[in-house]
This record gives structure tokens, C-alpha cells and sequence, in this order.
């Protein structure tokens, strides 16, 4: 049995297409430019529809922003669903105040705030990428997703946009959530962030944070805060390492 020739089982290129275009159109000079027009337009249609698709995949999207801001968007992976899981589990949903992170992203463990039970009023999401704060506005129209700087938060506080109570005044941070990749933020900017945080966190509120370094202090003692506990997820890629931190008692 013969096989048949394998490219003959490609796709017709540009120039094919063209030809064959030119071919049906009768002729004439008008029939190559004609058919040229024709193919790129089939082509530019094709790639408008493939980029549709890629804009409305989270992944593609974190993708993109990696490429963009490397820096800022830290691990090639994003978050799993059971670093995003445990992370949550360490949310007290009935506490009072607000529920803030930090670094947002594609809204893993924002999905998994909401499931442990944290109320969607009570929820503040702060991301510095406008792509990812957009989707994740989108994605969340309940939570309130704040397009920011981190380093930035005691001024995000102050905004008028920040939920406040009844007498008007910028509703306490009960807990922080951290998905910022501060071993890859840059010094000075870094320091301002663990500052930011610890001065806006309430007394007795709690500070969760991961990281891909498996041992050693957290960052975040450096702004004065003490660890509480941690936890190590080892079924993330790369595995990561919970810690859960506070103000020093007094």
C-alpha cells in the first residue's frame, strides 16, 4: 500500500491561496492583487479570532503580563488552587474589617477568599497591573478591586474609593493577604510595601504571605511584625511556604 505524500496534507500557504483566488476570479491583471487582498484579509480574520480567544484566558493573560513586567509578576506559574486554598483557610471570614490583598493577579486566591466564606463588601483586592485589575473588576464586579501600588496602600487607604463604615471613616484592616513576589521586587520598593503593610494593619489583625523560599525569616519581620505560624504547601509549583504574622503583642 502506498502512502501519500505527507505534504500534500498541509495547508495551503499566502501564495496558494493567492493563486487559486486569482484563478477563480477569470483572470486578468485585476485578479492576483484581488486575490492577495482576499487571502491577507482571511488571515488577518483568523488572527483577530485567535486573539480573542487568548484575551479571554486568565493564563494567557498572566502570561502576558509576565512578558510585560516580569518583576512584577514574580513566578513563571501563578498561584494553584491549593496554595490559594490554604492560603484562605487561614481567613477568619467572621472577623471584623477588611480582607485586603495584595498582587490580585488572575483571581485564584481572590476565587478562594469568596469560597471560604469572606463577604465580597469586605473584600479589597490591590493590583498594580491594569490588565489584570480590568479582568479581575470583571471577574469579581462585587469585590472591590483597586488598580494600585501596594507600596501605596496607607494613601489607597485615605481614597474615597476604600470602603468605609457608617460614620464615614475607612473601614480597619483585619487581614492582609499577600501574593507579591517580594523576593523579586526591587529593594527600595520592596521596603516600602512591607512598611505600607504593617503600618495599615490593624492591631490584632493578621498578615498572610507566600513564598518560594523554603526556609529562613519572612520578609515582612524586617517592617516589625512577628511570626505566628507557617505552613508549607508542598503540591504547588515550585512548593511554597505559607507564613502568618501579626503586630507584637502588648
Amino acid at each position: 500500500m502506498r502512502l501519500k505524500n505527507p505534504r500534500a496534507t498541509r495547508p495551503p500557504g499566502l501564495r496558494t491561496l493567492a493563486a487559486r483566488l486569482a484563478r477563480q476570479g477569470g483572470g486578468g491583471n485585476a485578479g492576483p492583487a484581488l486575490a492577495v487582498r482576499a487571502a491577507r484579509a482571511s488571515v488577518d480574520r483568523v488572527r483577530r479570532a485567535m486573539d480573542l480567544a487568548v484575551s479571554r484566558s486568565p493564563q494567557s493573560l498572566f502570561l502576558r503580563e509576565l512578558v510585560a513586567q516580569p518583576a512584577a509578576m514574580g513566578a513563571l506559574c501563578a498561584s494553584s488552587p491549593r496554595l490559594a486554598q490554604r492560603m484562605a483557610s487561614w481567613v477568619d471570614p467572621a472577623a471584623p474589617g477588611l480582607v485586603v490583598e495584595l498582587g490580585g493577579g488572575t483571581g485564584v486566591i481572590t476565587a478562594a477568599l469568596l469560597a471560604r466564606g469572606v463577604a465580597p463588601q469586605r473584600l479589597v483586592v490591590v493590583e498594580q497591573s491594569a490588565a489584570l485589575a480590568a479582568h479581575l473588576a470583571r471577574r469579581f464586579p462585587q469585590v472591590h478591586v483597586v488598580h494600585g501600588d501596594a507600596a501605596e496602600l496607607p494613601r489607597l487607604a485615605e481614597s474615597p474609593a476604600w470602603p468605609r463604615g457608617e460614620g464615614g471613616a475607612p473601614l480597619a484592616v483585619r487581614c492582609i493577604v499577600s501574593g507579591l513576589p517580594l523576593l523579586s521586587i526591587p529593594l527600595p520598593v520592596r521596603q516600602r510595601i512591607l512598611h505600607a503593610g504593617a503600618q495599615v494593619l490593624a492591631p490584632g489583625g493578621r498578615l498572610l504571605q507566600f513564598t518560594y523560599a523554603m526556609r529562613g525569616p519572612s520578609l515582612w519581620q524586617a517592617a516589625g511584625l512577628v511570626g505566628q505560624a507557617r505552613e508549607r504547601v508542598l503540591a504547588n509549583l515550585p512548593p511554597a511556604r505559607i507564613d502568618v504574622l501579626g503586630h507584637q503583642a502588648r
